[in-house]
């Protein structure tokens, strides 16, 4: 009997050492799982990119009158230099290639630049006297007399100061006669069409009326 309980007690313990090692040779599930997780991720779709449609070209619109108009407005300014004389009304001198400096045309063009400036200037000091004469009150307020005592000497100034360039605009008249016009009084070079246009009473060129400016800062 002893001998039978033995051997029923070495099955027994032979049976839990086979179960153990099929235990222990069962754990090892989870590289399983790493390759079932690498599997999912394989088989992840990649984002799939929406089909845009193609832009298509903007239809080309064609100019209205209006646009045309300007766009030849603006060609025709490009190609002629722009006024900036005292008289916008005349149109600026375009020279041609080899001219004359100072010939008939030319004499003729700021003829009528220095009369058309000297007659414009005429008036305003017209108006200004009539103004004058209209609106010279005797207010019994103080403040009010004050008030057009300064406002009548203002104008008064501006007409003295227009009064000084009719003067010079007769000496350029007189200069046009002599043929002595558009010449630099200093030294004698081309005073130049567009300065002449820009201010037509000068008789310096550029270069002396620099030099005659920084003497005068000097001086002063």
């Amino acid at each position: 009997m002893a001998a039978k309980k033995k051997a029923a007690k070495t099955k027994a313990k032979a049976k839990k050492k086979a179960v153990a090692k099929k235990s222990v040779a069962k754990k090892p599930v989870a590289p399983k799982k790493a390759a079932v997780s690498r599997k999912a991720v394989s088989k992840k779709k990649a984002p799939v990119k929406k089909k845009t449609a193609a832009s298509k070209p903007a239809a080309k619109k064609t100019p209205t009158a209006k646009q045309t108009h300007r766009a030849a407005a603006r060609g025709s300014s490009a190609a002629s230099p722009a006024a900036t004389g005292p008289v916008s009304a005349i149109e600026p001198y375009v020279a041609e290639k080899g001219e004359e400096y100072m010939n008939d045309e030319q004499v003729a063009h700021f003829r009528n630049i220095l009369l058309a400036w000297k007659r414009d200037l005429m008036e305003e000091v017209d108006r200004t006297v009539h103004h004058m004469q209209d609106e010279a009150a005797n207010f019994p307020d103080p403040n009010d007399r004050a008030t057009q005592e300064s406002e009548f000497s203002m104008e008064l100034r501006a007409r003295d100061r227009e009064r000084k360039l009719i003067k010079k605009i007769d000496e350029a008249l007189m200069n046009l006669d002599n043929e002595e016009y558009g010449y630099c009084e200093a030294c004698g070079v081309e005073i130049g069409i567009r300065r002449l246009e820009a201010r037509p009473t000068a008789t310096l060129c550029i270069d002396c009326k620099t030099l005659d400016e920084i003497r005068e800062k000097q001086m002063g």
